[in-house]
């Protein structure tokens, strides 16, 4: 049997999205692609699931492009199956249902790179790379990577980054805000998990509706996403959410309910 190219794992209340192709430093394949739809669509449904972790196994997050396979050619109708794929992948990643925390070491670059910033947020070890090697190697960005990147890094230093294919190493991504810790190898497992930690302690429904609001107020006007926030309230509040966490944080706070 096959060992699956992308594997789904929960611990606790984490799931985890885990790249499983170490011998190729996790490049991306046609195997590759099929296996990450199959567990995007596995973690979605998994209602233990507080929070989701993506990773890698091995010495990196994803290398990008497996080239030594795509040197040896691909038809016109490979490509666009493979760039479809691609972009289902990016379209579950926006509509997975919880929190979704990248844990990169070593290269996560090309497609890899685009993995990572589809994450909510990033935790790199020392060893991280990151950057878009596309223009060097006569391919592109395919997965919304360049509005992902211009979002999170501004628009000079996305061009700068996508132009150059230059690799930044861990913390330049973080002066640069592409990820938000960076912490000894040794470590990056214990922070990502002390986040979900804190993170998974939240409303399940005040999550999914805070993730959804974050990503359509950058595409909504001011009027657009307040009408988007009252929804989400009114979802709330109608379903009596608020009750169990509001007892909870008065009973975490010693504060006596009346």
């Amino acid at each position: 049997m096959t060992e699956e190219a992308v594997r789904y794992e929960r611990k606790g209340n984490v799931g985890f999205i885990i790249f499983n192709r170490p011998h190729r430093l996790n490049a991306i394949n046609g195997q590759f692609l099929d296996d990450f739809i199959k567990q995007l669509i596995v973690a979605m449904k998994d209602v233990e699931a507080a929070t989701v972790v993506m990773t890698g196994t091995g010495r990196a997050f994803c290398a990008g492009e497996d080239l030594k396979e795509t040197s040896a050619g691909k038809t016109f109708e490979q490509w666009v199956e493979e760039s479809d794929k691609l972009q289902d992948i990016q379209r579950l990643t926006l509509r997975l249902n919880k929190p979704l925390i990248g844990m990169c070491r070593g290269y996560a670059v090309g497609g890899g790179c685009e993995f990572a910033l589809s994450c909510d947020f990033r935790v790199a070890d020392e060893t991280a790379k990151f950057g878009f090697p596309e223009t060097g190697i006569g391919l592109t960005i395919t997965q919304a990577g360049t509005k992902l990147l211009s979002q999170i890094v501004g628009l000079g230093k996305a061009k700068e980054l996508a132009f150059t294919g230059e690799f930044i190493d861990a913390q330049e991504a973080l002066r640069i805000g592409m990820v938000n810790y960076v912490v000894p190898a040794a470590e990056l497992e214990k922070k990502t998990l002390e986040l979900c930690e804190v993170i998974g302690k939240r409303s399940p429904m005040s999550l999914r509706l805070t993730r959804c609001a974050i990503d359509q107020g950058l595409h909504c006007s001011f009027e657009q996403i307040m009408e988007i926030e009252t929804a989400h309230l009114m979802a709330v509040g109608g379903a009596g959410n608020e009750k169990t966490f509001v007892e909870r944080r008065m009973k975490e706070h010693g504060m006596a309910k009346n």
